[in-house]
């Protein structure tokens, strides 16, 4: 189970605002704790994890000048159902120091429970009685801290500083550098790691000679998670074989630097974006997500853009978590699902009434146990076979019954219809020796069988023995490999279960995410399906098998419509194609709203059998206009889930309506050259959303580009366009504008400024940018008709 305490809400209610290049925020609070900000003794409540790190923990910070004594604290949160967490004896903070109070582990003594979403905070002394408390409404973005460290409110931090005094710095960060041979020269990119863009107006932008210094002009913005480029055109110097590039507030504290040695290749850039540390790329991605060799960046969702609820409200009572298809000749929409609940041990078997809902068919679920009929499984995942059809797998991380301790295995339940009251383990594959020191927080989330049919014909290599995948080195395993989720190691490893209880690894998939919450065999795509939940903001990952090694495809952001802070679990698509369209599923383990199950849709086609590997298009994405190519306004081409309809495109609001108060809301380069496509930076909250992008005075209709999972969009300056001073502005599709910025339009190579006649210096036009993060929308590739793990029901 993904708790409450490993949880990222991605969705922040915190209101932050950027003044003098420092961040500060809103309180996070919630209905008040009645307890004091400081206590007696000078300790206060200084930082709070619940949702982004391996476990939940509260910093306190003595603010006294004389040591705080501690021993005999304890912490709880808002349930007095919890059993409080005792600080042990010598617990004692240095005047100005840190004590963390961490969550338990296997290996750590802690608190036993996680701090959820909304949740509270709350410290009693030795006595019992409280003396400080903290509530808030949603999980941080990073972390709640004081800004300044131990004195100010707490607010949403620019980094988690576990035992440090806190990150309250700009989320300004230096992101890729071209320091030779840029287009047009050298330039350094901005980028926003807040959750609120940042007005760039006075910072200033250096290399390594302070003589070198250029103020960013007013106007200038970055948007959260968005691109910002200044060129050397703007800041008037170059960039040297060894350098450094630095950006300072306008209060003259220095937000971030980087230095070099020698040019790169290419240029140099952060891995991942915004955080990572600084590497060469693949290639210039100026005003886009970086690129770098071997690295999957992150395309739009190709299917429908929301996710619709399918339970009643109130259906089921939360924690539904892992799920599976079950195809059936005559189930309602071709199959049924299988779900699990982790909190009391359930399982659940769903179909369809055919008019848009689903329910279960053991309305108040099958209770699960252990063989000998005690305990309460944490079932996460759950998985049918076509070699065993009268049973389902099911994956845990714990016996809830003993919350503290970890008991990663797979169980079989023999059971066609879940129509039992009481199911017992017929068998258990216990994992926990290849996972020493796994946390009873961090086991076993997704579980899936592939066919050892599939495999072979694959080329599947054994990743313990280095030579091809042979099935008979593991007698007694049936016919496929159990592929499992494994949360504390955000991987994916394959296990050959033996008849006899002993497990097999066969290999180890290292995946992109934080945290692998399900994973899943689609014998349609020949693929294998890796599944975040809202602490990667629901993305997904398409691996299929490159030289007899499972390998990320393609990385999926979540459905442009659905909320990036459902907590997604389970996982899993229909093997029906119907209408173009193939039904997606997912659980949400916090029952937002009432609701635990929602689908959506993947492309496919007609012809598409179940385990032929289909032949699934490349949905077509809105072209971008090349460069030069003289066509201001280009024909919107349909997106996927659009059905095969023309947009409709959104008309230009008056220029009127262009007022200093909606200045921002995008970013844009600050000049550009006729024929030149630009990125402009739309806002990651717009990814997968289709947007008219309108040059002004006279309103010019540059595109209708569907935004990138990175929130920008690429659009080309149109031959003929009169140089000088303009304005790009951004409408929704719902005719709304989302914001504007200036921009300067300036003469392509030997183009001749019309009103002077002066006659710039050659040089080439700007090259095509990269297209970063939804430039295509790549589906697996047909292959040859292999097995289908995809159980059937007659």
């Amino acid at each position: 189970m993904r708790t409450p305490a490993l949880r990222l809400g991605a969705t922040i209610a915190t209101g932050l605002v950027v003044a003098a290049g420092v961040l500060a925020a809103a309180p996070a609070t919630a209905a008040p704790v009645d307890a004091p900000a400081v206590a007696a003794n000078g300790v206060v409540i200084n930082e709070i994890e619940s949702n982004a790190d391996d476990t939940d923990w509260v910093e306190l910070k003595n603010t006294a000048t004389v040591a705080a004594d501690v021993s005999g604290w304890s912490m709880l949160d808002d349930s007095d159902e919890h059993t409080r967490y005792v600080l042990p004896a010598g617990s004692v903070i240095a005047p100005g120091g840190y004590f963390v109070i961490d969550q338990l582990t296997s290996t750590a003594p802690g608190f036993d429970f996680g701090l959820g979403n909304p949740d509270q905070v709350r410290v009693f002394n030795a006595s019992g009685a409280l003396v400080l408390g903290h509530a808030y409404e949603t999980h941080a973005a990073v972390t709640y801290g004081r800004c300044p460290d131990g004195l100010g409110a707490l607010v949403d931090t620019t980094a988690s500083t576990k035992g440090r005094a806190n990150d309250c710095s700009s989320p300004v960060r230096i992101n890729e550098v071209e320091s030779q041979g840029g287009t047009p020269g050298d330039w350094v990119e901005l980028t926003n790691t807040g959750t609120t863009t940042v007005d760039l107006a006075g910072y200033v932008f250096q290399d390594a000679e302070d003589d070198h210094a250029y103020t960013v002009p007013a106007g200038t913005t970055v948007a959260p998670g968005g691109f910002t480029v200044l060129d050397e055109a703007d800041f008037g110097f170059g960039l040297g074989k060894a350098d450094a590039a630095r950006i300072s507030t306008p209060a003259g504290v220095l937000a971030d630097s980087t230095s070099w040695s020698e040019h790169a290749a290419v240029t140099i850039g952060r891995n991942p974006d915004g955080t990572g540390d600084f590497a060469p790329t693949s290639a210039a991605t100026k005003g886009a997500a970086n690129a770098f060799a071997g690295v999957v960046t992150a395309e739009p969702w190709p299917g429908g853009r929301d996710e619709t609820v399918l339970d009643a409200e109130g259906t089921f009572s939360g924690d539904l978590s892992g799920l599976d298809w079950q195809s059936s000749s005559t189930a309602v929409g071709g199959g049924v699902l299988w779900g699990v609940q982790n909190g009391d041990g359930l399982l659940y078997r769903m179909v369809s009434d055919g008019k848009g809902g689903w329910a279960p068919s053991n309305a108040t679920g099958t209770t699960l146990r252990y063989a000998d009929g005690s305990g309460t499984p944490d079932a996460e995942g759950v998985t049918v076979t076509t070699d065993d059809p009268g049973a389902v797998y099911v994956s845990t991380e714990r016996d809830n019954d003993r919350s503290s301790t970890s008991r990663p295995a797979v169980l079989r339940f023999a059971t066609t219809d879940g129509s039992e009251r009481t199911l017992r383990a017929t068998d258990e594959w216990d994992l926990a020796g290849d996972f020493p020191g796994l946390g009873a927080n961090a086991g076993l989330e997704g579980v899936t069988w592939v066919p050892d049919s599939w495999l072979t014909a694959q080329g599947f290599v054994d990743g313990a023995t280095g030579a091809a995948y042979a099935p008979t080195r593991y007698p007694g395993h049936g016919e496929g490999l159990f592929f499992v989720g494994v949360e504390g190691t955000a991987s994916v490893s394959a296990y050959a279960l033996m008849a006899d209880g002993s497990a097999a690894r066969v290999a180890e998939i290292a995946t992109p995410f934080s945290v692998v919450a399900e994973v899943q065999f689609d014998a349609t795509l020949d693929a294998l399906w890796v599944a975040c939940d809202d602490a990667c903001a629901g993305r997904t990952a398409l691996f299929d098998v490159q030289d007899g090694v499972f390998t990320a495809a393609s990385v999926y952001e979540a459905p442009a419509g659905a909320a990036r802070d459902l907590a997604n679990e389970g996982f899993v698509m229909s093997d029906v194609c119907t209408d173009g369209s193939r039904a997606t599923f997912y659980a949400d383990d916090n029952d937002t709203d009432g609701f635990s199950l929602r689908t959506g849709t993947f492309p496919c086609t007609e012809e598409t059998e179940p385990g032929d590997g289909g032949t699934t298009p490349t949905p077509t994405p809105t072209p971008t206009p090349p460069p030069g190519d003289g066509t201001p306004t280009p024909t919107p081409t349909a997106g996927p889930g659009t059905g095969g309809a023309t947009p409709t495109v959104p008309g230009a609001p008056a220029e009127s309506a262009l007022t200093a108060a909606d200045r921002g809301g995008i970013s844009a380069p600050a000049t550009a050259r006729v024929g030149e496509t630009i990125t402009v930076t739309v806002g990651r909250e717009h990814a997968g959303e289709r947007v008219a992008v309108y040059l002004y005075s006279s309103p010019v209709l540059l595109g209708t580009p569907v935004v990138g999972a990175d929130g920008t969009a690429g659009v080309t300056i149109p031959a003929g366009t009169t140089l000088g001073a303009h304005r790009i502005a951004v409408v929704g599709a719902d005719g709304a504008l989302i914001g504007w910025a200036p921009i300067t339009i300036t003469a392509a190579s030997g183009q001749q400024l019309a009103f002077t006649g002066a006659e710039l210096a050659s040089g080439a036009a700007a090259a095509l940018l990269l297209l970063a993060a939804g430039g295509s929308l790549l589906v697996a590739r047909r292959r040859r008709r292999t097995a289908t793990a995809t159980a059937t029901v007659e």
